[in-house]
């Protein structure tokens, strides 16, 4: 079953990397994971003065590897979704032959070569040691190659069964914040941990390093070397252990995706009431039908509102991260903090770039309803606007009236009005240039699937069109800079009806743009994005 499964991928992958927008973003990532496990290979070669360094060197760069492959896949919308469990659903094959094939599958791939190759620095290490350590090392090293892998998989799949649910949902919101910060703790612990771990002064941390998993290896190969074999055995015992529970575990979430009905993860509908009022509030228009309609999604889509919060989050850890990050002598004033809401803003708009790909192959009612390709643009920016422009304006009011700093106002109402109405018709060119197909969530509910990553010539395209939010924002922020030179209270506050203008008026050039885009190449739009993954 393995064999097969793996000649599966390869035929697969073989397939995938026949166009140049798969093959670059491959070709990239295999050179920087290539240097990481450089890193980490070199690392067994390092000669230190205090006995023992090395291991807890080995240590923590292990546990940076383990971390990464925990993290990682969460961080960047999922794990390899090559072969899908669903994809086995109707065959009469046994959960845990299933498992195993598909976890021998996923040694098939980049990651988990260049992974080997920097757990192959307990090896280096162990050959300077003599030939039994060397070979102690290897085989811990594949050994703990199967752990971070299948640990990766297991967590992925059941933080995926999780936020299946709406209540696990709200607890992965939690999660993928706390996990957001992360980078504030991953450049403490470079520029301070490192070096006391180094140096031996870290030695409750070092302890620690020791005792997880991913430093059983270094420790192991020492006590190789030392002539400790029931030390050796005992560790390596250990961690075949924790393999078989995690391969068991693996094997009862494979069970589950198999067997268990899948839903959408939209979660329990509206009252009435609620419903009413909803309706209440927006025009009885087509184009209110189609708001209505977008803010009931963006609410209980758990796709979109994964990218929501992953916009939000980004502008916070780009604006919050550096002041946390720095050292306390330059982490005085209030820096970019005030101008937050302009941040969030551009990060939801290039987020959010994928309308008709959330729609799938249900664009196809849009196309066949004579007339109704403006009305569903116009909604859809509109949606998009009642769901952003809130938290917005509330940030770029809060923000610098909290961190005293009352001069970025008329900063935030010149610009933010020109980001909300660019954005908005930004999000429907987007989505009608570059869509791409999402997972079809009734075959695959879990909102972290990889499936529908843009690919690279894509994901340029959309950068380089979210460029336009800055062209945009010229003319109000040369009146404000021009204001500020020659303190001019009056060129200042000119920028903010300017910003108004220009912000309303690209809203609806570019929305128009989007609607004859659908009138000229709406079943070709509906090809790219009904495509089954």
């Amino acid at each position: 079953m393995a064999g097969v499964l793996i000649a599966m991928k390869l035929r697969v992958l073989s397939h995938s990397l026949r166009g140049g927008a798969q093959v670059v973003p491959l070709v990239l990532g295999a050179v920087f994971g290539l240097m990481l496990a450089l890193v980490s290979l070199l690392s067994g070669l390092v000669e230190f003065v205090r006995p023992g360094a090395a291991v807890d060197l080995l240590s923590a760069l292990f546990a940076v590897w383990l971390i990464g492959w925990v993290l990682g896949p969460l961080v960047s919308g999922g794990a390899d979704d090559t072969l899908r469990a669903e994809h086995f659903k109707l065959l009469p094959i046994p959960p845990r032959g299933l498992a195993l094939g598909l976890l021998a599958a996923s040694f098939v791939g980049v990651p988990a070569v260049v992974t080997l190759l920097a757990f192959s620095g307990m090896v280096v290490y162990g050959a300077q040691l003599g030939g039994l350590p060397a070979l102690v090392g290897a085989v811990f090293a594949v050994l703990l190659l199967f752990g971070v892998v299948l640990l990766s998989r297991v967590l992925l799949g059941a933080v995926g069964a999780l936020m299946s649910s709406r209540r696990g949902r709200d607890l992965g919101i939690i999660m993928v914040t706390l996990l957001a910060f992360s980078g504030v703790a991953f450049n403490y612990a470079a520029n301070t941990l490192a070096p006391a771990v180094i140096e031996g002064r870290a030695t409750g941390l070092i302890s620690v390093l020791h005792a997880l998993p991913s430093g059983w290896g270094p420790v192991a190969v020492r006590a190789a070397a030392a002539g400790n074999w029931i030390l050796v055995f005992g560790l390596g015992l250990g961690l075949v252990a924790l393999i078989a529970v995690l391969l068991a575990l693996y094997g009862k979430l494979l069970t589950r995706r198999t067997t268990v009905a899948v839903s959408s993860g939209s979660g329990p509908s509206r009252t009435e009431s609620r419903r009413g009022a909803l309706r209440g509030l927006l025009p009885d228009t087509p184009i209110g039908a189609v708001t209505g309609k977008e803010l009931r999604l963006w609410w209980r889509d758990s796709r979109r509102r994964m990218m929501l919060i992953t916009g939000v989050i980004i502008g916070v850890v780009i604006i919050v991260t550096p002041r946390m990050s720095a050292p306390e002598s330059q982490s005085g004033g209030a820096g970019m903090l005030p101008y937050l809401a302009l941040f969030v803003v551009a990060f939801c708009c290039l987020q959010a770039g994928n309308l008709y790909g959330f729609d799938g192959s249900a664009f196809w009612h849009t196309l066949s309803v004579p007339g109704a390709v403006r009305a569903d643009v116009r909604g859809r920016q509109l949606a998009w606007l009642l769901v952003i422009g809130p938290l917005a304006v509330l940030l770029a009011v809060a923000l610098p009236l909290i961190t005293g700093s009352p001069g970025a106002l008329v900063w935030m109402f010149g610009l933010l009005p020109v980001l909300l109405g660019a954005g908005s018709g930004l999000v429907l060119l987007m989505s009608v240039f570059a869509a791409f197909p999402m997972p079809d969530q009734r075959k695959n509910s879990n909102p972290l699937s990889a499936g529908g990553r843009p690919g690279c010539a894509r994901g340029a395209l959309q950068l380089a069109m979210g460029g336009l939010l800055v062209l945009v924002a010229v003319p109000p922020a040369a009146l404000l800079i021009a204001g500020t030179v020659t303190d001019s209270a009056l060129l200042r506050w000119l920028a903010v009806p300017v910003g108004l203008a220009v912000g309303a008026a690209t809203s609806w050039w570019w929305g128009g743009l989007a609607i004859n885009r659908l009138r000229a190449r709406g079943p070709e739009l509906l090809a790219e994005v009904g495509k089954t993954l």
